[in-house]
């Protein structure tokens, strides 16, 4: 230690480099005025539900816990995510209903094909 040197200095703390974080662009919501909001969109519960009850099980729940979300994002005031929502809802009930109509007509095929052979067969 030096003798000309504070006693003190050296237990003073050094200064401390600030961390700089990595740029992120920020997450802007659309700005609305007051009182003014976008449309709501379409839930497409009903296509859920449709979905759901004679085409793909699966699909058509997940399409119904989607459709339920709309209503509460946009109540919430997210209406990207509410629109979100909406999109994946009429996704999953669509393909949900695609899968349910081709399952159906490979069904049909199968029965028809067992049903001639079944005929020529004897």
């Amino acid at each position: 230690m030096n003798e000309n040197q504070d006693p003190n200095q050296q237990y003073q703390q050094q200064p401390q480099q600030q961390y700089q974080q990595p740029y992120q662009q920020p997450y802007y919501q659309p700005n609305y005025a007051q009182g003014q909001r976008p449309p709501k969109p379409d839930n497409y519960l009903v296509w859920a539900i449709l979905s759901t009850l004679f085409c793909c099980l699966p699909l058509g729940i997940v399409s119904i816990v989607f459709s339920s979300k709309v209503d509460g994002q946009y109540n919430a005031g997210d209406y990207m995510g509410a629109q979100d929502s909406a999109n994946k809802a009429k996704n999953f009930a669509m393909w949900g209903a695609i899968i349910g109509v081709v399952g159906l007509i490979i069904y049909i095929s199968l029965v028809v094909f067992a049903g001639f052979a079944g005929a020529f067969g004897n």
